[in-house]
């Protein structure tokens, strides 16, 4: 894949890695494992490059020493930007977890605001070589992309400080009133639920927006509220002695998990396969659980990097 970069330092700091491996005596490529170094990440720590998984990375993108990526900021705690107007600076959990899992290849990032919608057709058309900010790996996207997929959210169920009901998962909700955001994948979700497996139909409301269900949650109009997981866990954090997530063992990420993933082109199999092991890595170093830890996003965490999971 031919990628044009936008902005001046991303090229910069590829043409340095070049001229570096250039001095040095480097053929056949240079060796941006050696020369990035280091990478350290707010908040958790420095990573280090493995040179034997900086081995496996295509030639292109190891000569280059660095990997365009697009995102569609804000969309926390996925992306976000670190001063609002200035579209070139990105925090949030994947943009810790795609630098650190490029800094273990050998890699820097150029990262780069593109609209949503626009993400998985200029991936298509080689203008970047990664997409990132909570997408959600699915199989309609699979026809031009492939995902390493590094967390999974599904629908989670919010209730009273202290489960006084005792809700232990969805089978739960049945006979009880629930709150759901209008028009919501999980609106869609519950009611299929309690029409096929509920002897009691679970009643629910709908809002237009997710925080007036979690009103009526704290007002005791509704017994629950049933969101995706990944906003769940904000909520009860920043609600902390009100309101508390359901912890499901046999669905630790969600009820109807479906996987976020970093999108690289289907056809960049070595690419996509570097990054697995990379993520990996991260997750059996414990840098994977201290990024999510950092974001308070454990309870999307994936026992292993996996690809093109999507369950839909």
């Amino acid at each position: 894949m031919t990628t044009r970069m936008s902005g001046t330092s991303g090229t910069g700091a590829a043409l340095l890695l070049v001229l570096m491996a250039t001095a040095c005596g480097g053929s056949g490529g240079a060796e941006p494992e050696q020369a990035l170094g280091s990478v350290p990440i707010d908040g958790v720590g420095a990573v280090e490059p493995d040179t034997a998984l900086a081995e496996s990375l295509p030639d292109h993108i190891r000569d280059a020493g660095l990997v365009s990526v697009a995102t569609n900021a804000p969309y926390e705690p996925f992306i976000a930007f670190v001063e609002e107007g200035d579209q070139e600076s990105f925090t949030g959990l994947d943009h810790d977890l795609m630098v650190a899992a490029s800094a273990r290849l050998g890699l820097d990032t150029d990262f780069q605001q593109q609209p949503f919608d626009g993400l998985v057709p200029g991936l298509q058309a080689g203008r970047y070589d990664v997409i990132v900010g909570g997408i959600t790996d699915n199989r309609e996207r699979q026809d031009v992309a492939s995902f390493v997929d590094y967390t999974a959210s599904g629908t989670g169920i919010l209730v009273e400080d202290g489960n006084p009901l005792d809700i232990g998962s969805i089978a739960d909700l049945c006979g009880l009133r629930v709150g759901v955001q209008k028009a919501s994948r999980q609106q869609e979700i519950l009611e299929g639920y309690a029409e096929q497996d509920c002897d009691e139909p679970i009643e629910i409301t709908s809002y237009p927006e997710n925080p007036q269900a979690v009103t009526a949650l704290s007002a005791g109009m509704v017994d629950a509220v049933g969101a995706t997981q990944v906003n769940l866990v904000e909520t009860a954090a920043a609600l902390e002695g009100e309101a508390e997530l359901v912890v499901d063992p046999d669905h630790p990420n969600g009820y109807l998990a479906s996987p976020n993933g970093f999108g690289f082109l289907k056809s960049e199999e070595e690419l996509v396969e570097a990054y697995r092991a990379s993520v990996q890595s991260l997750m059996d170093d414990g840098t994977y659980t201290d990024i999510l830890a950092k974001w308070g996003q454990e309870p999307i965490a994936l026992d292993e990097a996996t690809v093109n999971q999507a369950i839909d």
